[in-house]
């Protein structure tokens, strides 16, 4: 079993606002702490994304939608990484006490990763950050993302769907192959649009008249989205013109994932007036029109 940290998460800013997805109450935080996990799978869904499941401890399966882990990676022959890598939430497991996670290979780090094998240890600090919340009264909501940002969204699309609440998913990828998380959404009935660069479906002009479209017809009470700036600003755009909340999972470069270290600052737009922002500890999910891109 890992220490437990006396640590809780704070909401962010703005987090009781009557005009905002986070106008209900949130539900209670889990505590952080750094524990053991072993690997019980471990597989490549196709060239670049692999999915990790662990065996865990508590409070790491109580994670909710939108929070994340500080992973700790091996050391290998090639790479050898300092820092842990955070990694967004992919599924949490309470009754078999798992947590899961799908990410991309991109760098020294996710390589290290890459390389650890089934029945092998590795620490995890979290769950961390504050996750995502859906306005009371919701009908249905709509999210948008982008490569292993639909492994963020599928938790929220999940979560709506257990408190009865419909779901409008748009699926963004390079190829029909690199499209991730399908199976995820439509388990819970989610209304699927895939939109790909590969035939041109992906055209933020095209997303617009999805968007529209799913607000025109009832189906987009909040806003969501993760995974592209470009994404992001039409969500953003789309929202204040229609008088749309939402909510935006941001990914960020980190340290300490604790708010301690200050490595993960982003400027935020509040009221008019630029605020900056720890991404690990008030956010990574933020109110969307008070996002700004990098």
């Amino acid at each position: 079993m890992g220490q437990t940290i006396s640590f809780q998460p704070g909401l962010r800013a703005g987090a009781a606002s009557a005009t905002g997805p986070t106008a209900g109450p949130l539900p209670a935080t889990p505590s952080v702490a750094d524990v053991l996990g072993v690997v019980v799978s471990h597989v490549w869904l196709n060239d670049e994304y692999r999915y990790l499941v662990l065996e865990a401890p508590e409070p790491a399966p109580l994670a909710r939608a939108g929070q994340f882990f500080n992973l700790e990676c091996p050391h290998t022959a090639e790479d050898k990484p300092f820092l842990r890598r955070p990694m967004s939430l992919y599924r949490a497991d309470p009754a078999h006490g798992r947590v899961e996670f799908l990410y991309k290979v991109t760098g020294l780090g996710t390589r290290a990763l890459a390389s650890i094998k089934v029945g092998r240890t590795m620490r995890m600090l979290g769950p961390l950050g504050v996750g995502f919340s859906i306005p009371e009264g919701a009908r249905s909501i709509a999210v948008l993302g982008r490569g292993v940002g639909l492994a963020t969204l599928a938790p929220l699309a999940e979560m709506a769907a257990e408190n009865g609440v419909g779901v409008t998913a748009i699926l963004s990828a390079r190829s029909s192959a690199t499209v991730m998380s399908v199976e995820r959404f439509a388990a819970i009935g989610a209304k699927i649009q895939i939109v790909l660069d590969s035939d041109g479906t992906s055209d933020p002009g095209n997303v617009e008249l999805i968007l529209r479209e799913a607000a025109a017809s009832g189906r987009a009470d909040a806003f969501y989205t993760c995974g592209s700036n470009r994404l992001m600003l039409l969500m953003q755009r789309l929202g204040r013109e229609l008088s749309i909340p939402g909510e935006v999972a941001l990914e960020q470069q980190m340290a300490c994932g604790l708010g301690m270290c200050f490595c993960c600052v982003r400027n935020f737009s509040v009221d008019g007036v630029v605020e900056a922002r720890r991404v690990c500890t008030e956010g990574p999910v933020f109110r969307l029109d008070e996002a700004l891109p990098w």
